[in-house]
């Protein structure tokens, strides 16, 4: 091997960086940090909830002695969120990872969400469009002097398969689940938004999308098995199934890659 070539371990260490998760908190941000910090990262953790990013703040220090730093924000709050920015710099003076991976997944109690097309409302879709959109688009243009300063700047933007593709609707028969306009829309736009970033912010900062595909949670038997029918790999996700893209896209392992999206959706979308 060229002793210029780096090796697997010095290519995924994260020491000295700091990465910042939106939706931290959450199921899969959480998987998220945990892989980052693992790697030596330390780690802001942004999420709505104190309680839970607190919680996942403390874990992470604990378990992999990193530094954090939990931010309470809402994403559908522009002032709150072009504080990220600052708190970021202020407590760390840096940022090399920016994660989006919040979203309004909505629930069945959501007015104008989980309802027939006619149903749906535009203060819903405006909702939907504040947090999962809107949210990276001034993440990423508050955050780009850092992270062009980084060297080694990267934006992941985490999608959904129903950003590209459309809904079946025979998934949902019988069951309170749903599939808004809202949330495809929003997400088929964190599509472009990666791809507009990625030449725009090049060649300091790369932006890169994960496309996940339905991730196991509890959901209605019938859905669930319906669902796997179409996936060929048999099963849905698992939030550790996730971690390998997220450690791809924040790491010198894709030094060399910006505007894609990893599909993590055991081929879902290969039909």
């Amino acid at each position: 091997m060229s002793q210029t070539q780096r090796t697997i371990a010095q290519l995924t260490d994260l020491r000295g960086r700091v990465a910042v998760v939106i939706g931290g908190a959450g199921h899969l941000g959480s998987a998220a940090a945990h892989a980052l910090a693992e790697l030596g990262a330390d780690v802001v953790i942004v999420d709505m909830v104190r309680e839970r990013a607190e919680s996942v703040a403390g874990e992470l220090s604990n378990l992999y002695s990193v530094r954090t730093l939990p931010l309470v924000i809402d994403l559908a709050k522009e002032e709150e969120v072009r504080s990220v920015a600052d708190s970021v710099n202020t407590q760390f003076g840096r940022m090399d990872v920016l994660i989006h991976c919040a979203a309004l997944v909505g629930t069945s109690a959501l007015q104008g969400w989980a309802v027939p097309f006619s149903e749906q409302q535009v203060g819903t879709w405006r909702l939907a469009l504040e947090v999962n959109l809107t949210s990276a688009f001034v993440l990423a243009q508050t955050s780009s002097a850092m992270l062009t300063a980084s060297g080694n700047g990267s934006i992941i933007l985490v999608g959904s398969i129903y950003g590209m593709l459309g809904p079946d609707w025979s998934l949902y028969t019988g069951t309170k689940l749903g599939n808004p306009a809202a949330y495809a829309a929003s997400k088929g736009g964190l599509s472009q938004l990666t791809r507009w970033l990625a030449t725009t912010l090049a060649p300091r900062v790369r932006v890169n999308g994960i496309i996940p595909g339905g991730i196991a949670r509890n959901q209605d038997r019938a859905f669930v098995d319906r669902y796997v029918r179409k996936v060929p790999m048999s099963r849905m996700a698992t939030e550790e199934d996730l971690k390998g893209a997220f450690v791809y896209l924040a790491t010198d392992l894709s030094r060399y890659v910006t505007g894609q999206e990893i599909a993590v959706d055991g081929g879902f979308s290969s039909w």
